[in-house]
Parts: structure tokens; C-alpha cells; sequence
């Protein structure tokens, strides 16, 4: 229910780079390497490759899987793949403050948030705008959205009824 953060150092191969394209926010230092590298020692980066892919497309992901290549932490973030790349030494301090700003916000909007975004994800355009419709219909009716709408005209921080 709650929106997850790859924090990446070092490196991030195989099934790590698995684990950053499945997660649903990624933050990397500068100069990490991330690869699907199991096809440099004969195996293959099938699991990793799902999330790759939906992150990804058909050909960055077979570049990746079928090379076995790293790539830095800046080009992962041009390909999507990295939504912040932060200077060396602010990577926990980044990943906190970004998890901070997840945690201000009413849990029950952002849980709303993620489960619309992956139940829509591969349905047809016009049935994905049905369902994220009625999504928000539903989140429009609870309380948390009231107490935000009431908190924002009255410039105060909302008071969330369901931690």
C-alpha cells in the first residue's frame, strides 16, 4: 500500500537492478552502475526483465539484458529508470527527504495513487480513464480529502485520519 523507494549505491546488477525498476521511486549517488549482468556469466536476467521492461520499452531492455552492460546512475535517469541522481555522500539524506514528503501526504490518497496507477497501467485507454475516474470519485468522498481541501484555504498542515 505504501509507495516504495529504491535507495541505490554502489552498484545495482542483476536481480538489483531488478529491485530498482520494480520499485516505485529510485534515487542513485552519482557514478552508480546498474546492469542486468547474469548474461556475462551465462545466465539471464529473466525476473529483472518485466520491470525493466515496463520501465524501459523493448529496446533498452534487450540492450541491457542481451549486453550485459552497466550503465551509470546519470543515464539510467535519462532513461527513466532513476527518477533523482544526488551527489555522493546525500544519498540517505536525499532518500529520507523524499520519503518524508511521501509520509506528509494523507496515506490514504497516496495509497489510492499507487493502486490506480498499477491497475490501469495496461488497459486500453478508455477503460483506464473509467476506472481512474471512479478511483477519484472514491477518494473524493473521504475524509482525508475534506481535511485537505479545509487545510490548504485555512494555510495550515491537514491533519490525516488514517496514519
Amino acid at each position: 500500500k505504501k509507495p516504495v523507494i529504491a535507495s541505490v549505491h554502489n552498484f545495482a546488477v542483476a536481480n538489483g537492478i531488478g529491485i530498482v525498476a520494480a520499485a516505485d521511486l529510485a534515487i542513485a549517488e552519482e557514478g552508480v552502475r546498474l546492469g542486468a549482468t547474469a548474461i556475462n556469466v551465462g545466465l539471464n536476467c529473466i525476473g529483472p526483465q518485466v520491470s525493466l521492461y515496463r520501465n524501459l520499452g523493448k529496446k533498452r531492455t534487450l540492450d541491457l539484458v542481451l549486453t550485459g552492460k552497466l550503465i551509470v546512475a546519470e543515464e539510467a535517469e535519462r532513461f527513466g529508470l532513476l527518477n533523482k541522481v544526488v551527489p555522493k555522500g546525500t544519498l540517505q539524506e536525499e532518500t529520507l527527504k523524499m520519503a518524508r514528503e511521501l509520509a506528509a501526504k494523507s496515506p490514504l490518497a497516496l495509497w489510492n495513487a499507487k493502486k490506480s496507477f498499477y491497475d490501469m497501467w495496461d488497459l486500453e485507454f478508455t477503460k483506464a480513464m473509467e476506472m481512474v475516474n471512479s478511483q477519484f470519485a472514491l477518494l473524493c468522498s473521504l475524509k482525508d480529502a475534506a481535511e485537505g481541501i479545509r487545510a490548504f484555504s485555512e494555510k495550515r498542515n491537514p491533519t490525516w485520519q488514517m496514519k
